[in-house]
């Protein structure tokens, strides 16, 4: 299975910042340790053109000549540096590489992405670029899939992304969140599951069968792009809910078992992880990562 990663363009970020910019170093590291057999390639950097298909040229530009403001810098949460750019058009360049190489294998995985946060004309949560509008439209360009959906599971909801495809009928925004989580003013997905503080494992599970169930009946989607948040782990410092290590395991096979029923590629972008243990936040990515490789798997010996 195809890993594609960026961690070695670093951020230089304030000392105590919250946001967690070795976790993708660690993911890599644990991932080759942990999952036999992963086929690791450095991300290739997005391109003007390609980041045009989800985003404003003139943010592009902005963003790319360091000509942000000040408030913009700050809805973002990191402040500019060329670092910034370039980490953010890598791991857009990561997802449209997974996306690619998931119609061959079945699944490949982006060891970061997942910047769901990102609109077209700014940035936010994090988030610069955002890799799954992108990639989705560009797999539609290369004519590779003609419905794409988005299946985020990361436990904020992705604004952004349902902004910016609002209009698209072509792409199927599919977003579980928790309903008094990060952004407040929640924007309108093609499908919205709003989950309360503190949900568990088994009231999760069944929110997201139903939820693939109705994607399946009102969509059948020819390419999935799931974002894999660790952020509803239990013991996540901003996540709000209660879903253990098992129970994310659950989720994800929840997913690939999905996909494979219908025989839809799958890329998997890593998205949020705030864990007040880090350790826990990657051992998250890396079981997805795992799960990831069984799926392959399967979907080799068809």
């Amino acid at each position: 299975m195809k890993a594609y990663y960026s961690d070695h363009f670093v951020l230089p970020l304030p000392p105590g910042h919250r946001f967690p910019m070795v976790k993708y170093r660690m993911i890599r590291e644990g991932a080759a340790a942990a999952v036999p057999g992963l086929d690791f390639h450095e991300a290739q950097p997005a391109s003007d053109g390609e980041l045009a298909l989800a985003h404003h040229p003139d943010y592009i530009a902005r963003a790319s000549a360091g000509q942000l403001t000040a408030a913009e810098q700050r809805e973002i949460g990191f402040p500019w540096t060329p670092q910034m750019v370039e980490r953010s058009r890598r791991s857009s360049g990561a997802t449209i590489a997974a996306c690619r190489a998931a119609f061959s294998e079945g699944v490949a995985v982006n060891l970061a992405g997942g910047t769901h946060h990102a609109y077209a004309d700014h940035g936010a949560g994090f988030c610069v670029f955002n890799d799954t509008a992108i990639a989705a439209r560009l797999m539609q360009a290369e004519r590779r899939a003609a419905r794409v959906a988005i299946v985020d599971l990361d436990v904020h909801q992705g604004n952004g992304t349902a902004s910016i495809l609002a209009r698209d009928d072509s792409v199927f925004t599919l977003s579980l969140h928790g309903e008094n989580n990060y952004p407040f003013e929640k924007e309108r997905s093609d499908l919205d599951v709003a989950l309360p503080d503190g949900i568990g494992d088994a009231d999760y599970l069944q929110a997201l069968r139903a939820a693939l169930q109705a994607l399946q009946q009102r969509f059948a989607p020819q390419l999935l792009i799931f974002l894999a948040g660790a952020d509803p782990h239990e013991g996540d410092r901003l996540g709000k809910m209660k879903l253990t290590l098992a129970g994310l395991a659950a989720r994800d096979e929840t997913v690939f078992n999905y996909a494979h029923e219908h025989k839809i590629p799958v890329a998997v972008t890593m998205a949020g992880g705030y864990g007040r243990d880090i350790e826990q936040t990657v051992a998250v990515h890396i079981q997805t990562i795992r799960l990831a490789s069984l799926h392959a798997a399967r979907w080799s010996a068809r």
